[in-house]
């Protein structure tokens, strides 16, 4: 039977989960959390590791001689040393797409309290500013229609072709920067240069991987060229905007919002320049955790970890 360690699972499965897909296939030991110190000692025995954030790069995999297989509970692997597990023989796989509606659904909630207020309108309501109205109605802040409005979507995979139909739906133009559109052609989307996108879009939604190349390429210059009017929504990764100028922008009204889900160090430093900003809402990278994206995601950690044992390995990215 072999030994299955989970290193941080309990942001997958807080208790409202069953591990019983993994328990299955092997000896299962479920860590809620693991410190860096503890990585080596805890998959000493291990044949099969899954991680999520739990980094497993070349020093700790040269210390792990009995692992074969590095299950990552993610989309993202950058938290292995790819390079490393495959001069070692160790295979790695991830989980794409179990959370295209979940992150997609999570946009326009930001979206949405963007253009509405929910939370604002709310609030005052709690604070009796409707019992004391002397009219049957007000609005805290302005109401937008999302309706003939261009919504900007750099990166067009799963997620990002997700938002655009939601975008569609609600009868907004839908303009995109892809680094190959001839494959995505899509009804009703129209493909552009980054530079269109950050001129024109109403609202500019992030949805491409992080690379060398783009790490923090959402910067002065590029919030330079947005309208005034104009809203940042990031849910990918924290590291393709720098924060200080967003942070800036934000300040001096040169973009009207931003809407974050991701940030450069998650959790964030106190000091981060983001947080507390009037206009900037901030949710704790949990675009991806409704519950049904959650199983989901137990699921085919399971049916990856099964492939390898069956010797027909799936979702292999080294």
């Amino acid at each position: 039977m072999k030994n299955i360690v989970v290193l941080d699972g309990y942001t997958l499965n807080p208790g409202d989960l069953d591990w019983k897909p993994i328990e299955e296939l092997g000896k299962i030991t479920v860590y809620d959390r693991t410190p860096a110190e503890e990585v080596i000692k805890r998959c000493a025995d291990a044949e099969i590791v899954i991680t999520n954030k739990c980094v497993l790069d070349k020093e700790i995999l040269k210390q792990l001689p009995n692992l074969k297989y590095i299950a990552v509970s993610a989309t993202g692997y950058n938290v292995v040393d790819a390079e490393s597990a495959s001069e070692k023989n160790i295979l790695i796989s991830n989980v794409p797409g179990y959370g295209s509606s979940a992150v997609a659904q999570h946009v326009f909630a930001l979206i949405l309290e963007i253009s509405n207020h929910i939370a604002a309108n709310a609030s005052s309501v709690d604070q009796g500013k409707w019992t004391n109205c002397p009219d049957f109605c007000y609005w805290e802040y302005s109401i937008n229609e999302l309706e003939n409005k261009t919504l900007g979507i750099v990166g067009f995979g799963a997620i990002g072709q997700r938002v655009a139909k939601i975008a569609l739906a609600f009868g907004m133009k839908v303009i995109v920067k892809d680094r190959s559109p001839e494959k995505k052609k899509t009804a009703g989307v129209e493909f552009v240069e980054i530079d269109t996108v950050f001129a024109n879009a109403d609202f500019i939604t992030l949805h491409c991987p992080l690379t060398s190349e783009n790490e923090q390429f959402v910067n002065k210059n590029m919030l330079s060229k947005m309208k005034k009017s104009a809203s940042l929504i990031n849910t990918g990764r924290g590291g393709l905007i720098n924060e200080a100028d967003l942070a800036a922008a934000l300040k001096t009204n040169t973009i009207a919002y931003a809407g974050l889900d991701v940030l450069s160090s998650e959790p964030p430093q106190k000091d981060n320049p983001l947080i507390g900003l009037d206009n900037c809402f901030i949710t704790p990278h949990n675009a991806w955790a409704a519950k049904e994206a959650r199983e989901r995601l137990l699921q085919i950690i399971a049916k990856n970890i099964k492939s390898f044992l069956d010797g027909s390995p799936q979702n292999i990215v080294n």
